[in-house]
């Protein structure tokens, strides 16, 4: 796996290199570039796996090389400064780490880009990215309050549902945000090891899941952690379905 470092303080880079090579040992640092022309130099020449990239370099800012080169090489953005975020999350951003972060930060922005990358670790790694599709399932949302933008991981949500239309996503801590989407639309984004449509008006988390009981007219009830605000009943014609998920079963 080779990756490229794009960062213009010297002691930011020999930080970062050091917790590479004490992370992934296996990956291989194809180039190091100080400023915008280098990296757009490097990239229109080099294929890079993964970009680890400051945001502010000594010539200008880093979305630059974006405008001038197509990149669709994911990239870990590493940056003093917390307002690129939402302009990160468009150019193929798998996390933003705000300095000074840590090895355990680092680690967890790498593990999500191998999740998002790479197979199952029961098949081989590929040597080259450009033989893998891009990962369509989503792994976070967007999230705007007021003037404000954040996002949310999709790994922290517990349970989808519309109410009088709208769509609301309520994460495990128990705080819920309108979103943009329909549950058709999410049901085909979702990952379906995690998520699974159990009514009409309800899409439920795995983990979030606390009690599975028979109802009448062969339906199941389902209580969630948190509670989802209405009561959600699998249809006697999806039961199977359902049962089959929760024991692992995923249909080919």
């Amino acid at each position: 796996m080779k990756y490229l470092i794009v960062e213009d303080e010297r002691f930011a880079y020999e930080e970062l290199k050091r917790m590479m090579t004490a992370l992934r040992s296996d990956y291989v640092m194809e180039q190091w570039t100080k400023t915008v022309v280098e990296t757009i130099a490097c990239l229109k020449t080099s294929k890079v796996d993964l970009i680890l990239m400051d945001i502010r370099l000594s010539d200008g800012n880093c979305f630059e090389i974006f405008s001038h080169v197509s990149v669709n090489t994911p990239v870990i953005f590493t940056t003093a400064y917390d307002e690129h975020a939402i302009k990160a999350f468009k150019v193929n951003s798998i996390d933003y780490l705000l300095k000074p972060f840590d090895e355990k930060e680092l680690e967890a922005a790498l593990h999500k880009f191998e999740q998002r990358i790479l197979p199952s670790a029961a098949s081989t790694t590929p040597h080259n990215l450009e033989q893998l599709l891009i990962n369509k399932i989503k792994n976070r949302f967007l999230i705007s309050k007021g003037d404000n933008y954040h996002y949310i991981e999709t790994a922290d949500i517990a349970h989808f549902y519309s109410e009088e239309k709208v769509v609301f996503l309520h994460t495990f801590q128990n705080k819920r945000h309108i979103i943009n989407y329909t549950l058709d639309q999410l049901e085909n984004q979702l990952d379906k090891r995690l998520f699974f449509r159990v009514s009409r008006n309800c899409i439920g988390q795995l983990k979030a899941i606390e009690n599975v009981s028979k109802y009448f007219n062969s339906r199941l009830k389902l209580s969630f952690v948190p509670a989802c605000p209405h009561e959600v009943l699998v249809s006697r014609i999806r039961v199977p379905d359902f049962l089959k998920w929760m024991d692992g079963v995923m249909e080919s």
